[in-house]
């Protein structure tokens, strides 16, 4: 849910599926092939925190700072709620457009008992398709040192989370996308730091 913010209410949930992909190229063919429409390639540089007294991983919560150029974003992202597909209630606010901002931001945090877990960097494009009447955003990552994945997403609120699930594993099949990535980038990462 990287580009919306939860401002209601009612929650939104992100409910996402991502894959591994062998050939990132083909995949856009078949992106254009359904009148997927590309935006433009950014790097997302990711801070995670580490809460001083919650383990994220046993909660399977996550806390962010993500940088896109100038624009800095909070994310809280909570515990997967769907076995199948990965369902999570997300809030992000955006935080003023400065680097200077975004480090006493942090700082807080730190001063709260907060550290960094880890930073993730990838180069990501974005694109979109409308999908049997729903808006699906699809993006393609480049994390170095972990290779391509894309990621089909849909904000969906709490009545519309099944349809969402079943439409994204309709779009995977018609994608040909079979080589389903549980795990976040940041719990690979970690892995590979071991």
């Amino acid at each position: 849910m990287s580009d919306h913010a939860s401002h209601s209410l009612s929650p939104t949930y992100e409910v996402e599926q991502k894959f591994r992909l062998a050939d990132p190229e083909l995949f856009s063919m078949s992106l254009l092939a359904i009148g997927a429409i590309p935006g433009e390639t950014v790097t997302q540089v990711d801070t995670y925190l580490r809460h001083p007294a919650r383990d994220f991983a046993q909660t399977d919560e996550a806390l962010r700072i993500r940088q896109i150029g100038n624009e800095y974003r909070l994310t809280y992202k909570g515990p997967v709620l769907d076995p199948h597909i990965k369902t999570r209630h997300e809030i992000e606010v955006d935080l003023a457009s400065s680097e200077t901002a975004a480090a006493g931001f942090l700082a807080i945090w730190q001063a709260l008992g907060f550290t960094i877990a880890r930073e993730v960097r990838k180069h990501r494009t974005a694109w979109s398709v409308l999908f049997d009447d729903r808006p699906v955003a699809i993006t393609i990552d480049d994390v170095p040192s972990l290779g391509f994945f894309a990621e089909l997403e849909i904000v969906a609120t709490a009545e519309e989370r099944d349809a969402a699930r079943d439409l994204i594993f309709r779009l995977a099949r018609l994608l040909k996308l079979d080589h389903v990535e549980r795990r976040s980038y940041l719990e690979m990462l970690l892995e590979t730091d071991e």
